[in-house]
């Protein structure tokens, strides 16, 4: 189980990235423009390097849903290794069965 702290931070750095999707989005088409003038896009950047860091999507990280672990991630489950086998062995996965042989 991961400590609170870090997967209440993970939460705040997901309401931040909503938030600032849009801002962010705009401020790099204009970074990322050759047409513009230079000054507009060194303004862009500036603009840019002053929004929160917590804001960019690539500071989330991807946790489990029942325990926060952060390893060992299945994205289209949203869980870690150790619950998809907890939850399979339990029968409780549509359609996923424990291999023996």
């Amino acid at each position: 189980m991961a400590k609170v702290g870090s997967t209440e931070k993970n939460n705040r750095r997901r309401k931040l990235t909503e938030q600032y999707a849009n801002k962010r989005a705009a401020l790099k088409a204009i970074i990322m423009d050759r047409s513009k003038p230079m000054e507009e896009r060194f303004a862009a950047q500036l603009k840019l390097a002053e929004m929160p860091r917590n804001g960019a999507k690539n500071r989330i990280r991807n946790r489990c849903e029942i325990t926060g672990r952060p390893r060992g991630f299945y994205r289209k489950l949203q869980i870690c290794r150790n619950q998809l086998r907890e939850l399979a062995s339990q029968g409780r996965i549509p359609g996923m069965v424990k291999s023996s042989w």
